[in-house]
């Protein structure tokens, strides 16, 4: 950006550059490079209620041109977890499993404004330990929907995972058929701050069991010289959860890594 136009901003306002990575990051299929990292704490776990949970989720998300018009968008989750009362009567720490998702997406939005995208999902079981992963692949579809409007970003990002085979040993776990559904609105500011809201509910479809948390939060985009970094914070509160899952409220932090085009 010229240096002028900078100078001109008035106080506190950020280069357009910097709204425009944050409407991009409110777009889980943008075509953007971004690395987050997200710390999440969970508590209330177990008979009593006396577990916690603390894990962090790298994320990273590389979209690749595959012509004029459409693009493939790699989303991956790779959770490390230490966990206190979870599984009654131990504790543990490590890798989780795995999940991998691919989104084929059209680089122009639809007549309607519509962004969308939409392929294939996969659990990868690299737990480190047996209670913090299914020890199962797993294989699915994932899809998504939204619009970008004025500074509002509402969408819906689903998935559903089978479990097609289980690691040597453990064939005894259950079954694995769960649905993940997260609905989300977020409002990008002239000042690259966002604010959003969602709910990352699943249900399992053999324990017929589901949680619903619902996430609040608040991200900034700002640059380390040219290193453009967004951070942001939230609550979540557990608005339903399995008998011996999480309750009540839990934190989040993300530092996300931007890498624009060009």
């Amino acid at each position: 950006m010229c240096p002028f136009a900078v100078a001109a901003q008035s106080a506190g306002e950020k280069p357009a550059g910097d709204s425009d990575l944050a409407e991009k990051l409110s777009n889980p299929v943008a075509s953007l490079i971004s690395v987050p990292l997200q710390f999440n704490y969970d508590q209330g776990y177990g008979q009593g209620g006396s577990g916690h949970k603390t894990y962090l989720n790298l994320q990273p998300v590389i979209p690749v041109s595959l012509n004029e018009d459409w693009n493939l968008i790699s989303r991956t989750i790779l959770p490390f977890a230490d966990q206190s009362g979870v599984v009654p009567g131990s504790s543990e720490s490590g890798f989780g499993d795995i999940t991998q998702s691919f989104f084929f997406s059209p680089k122009a939005p639809t007549a309607g404004g519509a962004i969308w995208g939409i392929g294939p999902a996969f659990l990868i079981p690299t737990a480190s330990d047996a209670n913090l992963g299914a020890k199962k692949w797993g294989a699915g579809w994932t899809a998504l929907i939204l619009r970008q409007s004025h500074g509002w970003t509402t969408g819906f990002l689903m998935n559903h995972l089978w479990g097609v085979a289980s690691i040597h040993g453990y064939d005894n776990r259950p079954a694995l058929s769960a649905t993940f559904l997260q609905p989300f609105i977020a409002y990008n500011t002239p000042t690259a701050w966002t604010y959003g809201a969602n709910l990352e509910s699943s249900y399992d479809w053999h324990s017929h069991e589901y949680t619903v948390p619902v996430n609040l939060n608040i991200s900034h985009v700002t640059r380390f010289g040219k290193q453009p970094v967004s951070f942001g914070a939230g609550v979540r509160y557990w608005l339903s959860s399995t008998q011996n899952g999480p309750h009540g409220w839990g934190f989040r932090a993300v530092v996300t890594f931007i890498f624009p085009k060009g």
